[in-house]
């Protein structure tokens, strides 16, 4: 996203049916496209070459929910709620804690653009329903597979930060660990978590300091 401040921020217009429901379904396949088209904010921030856009993080996050081995969870609602749960940024795009938006003011956008989709896009119709059931119960984190997907979140931005360290060098995603890996409460994404963390030290240890490798003395 640009560095416009609060007062200034852009947001897509709202669809308004054209009472066509074709026509409305279609423009929301057309909205989404925004997904794959969208930088996640903080890795533009971070000056990241050709960073990940929104919907590349979604779709880790359901291969991910894929792979876990907690049986006690609904799989198949994890991945559909991994799949919705940033889908309101096809809208009002990744909103950055340093664009100064409050917490209400950015919930209630979102609340706001998933009410379009819902309803002057699939027209209340039963996947509308289920589209907005799975993000709203995501957004409140109540239950076991909110949780767990909430935990994927943060365990996949952590991950994607470790491969930008690894693959352009980045130096300043610390940050993006000290924010996510702390507050996995999932046992196995927990674990998950220390393999990164050990992989990542791992490849630390075995990569030149910033001094040798400018120090061209044998």
């Amino acid at each position: 996203m640009d560095n416009l401040s609060p007062a200034k921020r852009q947001f897509p217009p709202l669809y308004v049916s054209a009472g066509d429901q074709a026509a409305d379904r279609f423009a929301f396949f057309h909205i989404i496209e925004r997904l794959k088209t969208q930088k996640r904010t903080g890795w533009v921030d971070h000056h990241i070459p050709n960073p990940e856009s929104i919907s590349d993080h979604m779709y880790r996050m359901a291969i991910l929910a894929m792979c876990t081995s907690d049986s006690r969870l609904d799989i198949s609602k994890c991945v559909m709620m991994c799949l919705v749960h940033d889908l309101a940024e096809a809208q009002v795009g990744d909103i950055a804690p340093r664009e100064g938006i409050p917490k209400a003011e950015k919930k209630r956008l979102e609340e706001e653009a998933m009410h379009n989709f819902v309803h002057e896009m699939l027209h209340n119709s039963p996947v509308a329903q289920r589209i907005q059931a799975l993000w709203q119960e995501y957004e409140e984190g109540q239950t076991d597979e909110a949780k767990f997907v909430k935990d994927l979140d943060r365990f996949e931005m952590a991950t994607q930060a470790s491969e930008y360290e690894r693959n352009h060098g980045a130096t300043t995603l610390q940050p993006f660990f000290d924010s996510s890996l702390p507050n996995v409460r999932h046992p196995e994404v927990q674990e998950w978590g220390k393999s990164l963390l050990a992989e990542r030290e791992r490849l630390r240890s075995k990569s030149p300091s910033a001094s040798e490798q400018l120090d061209p003395r044998p």
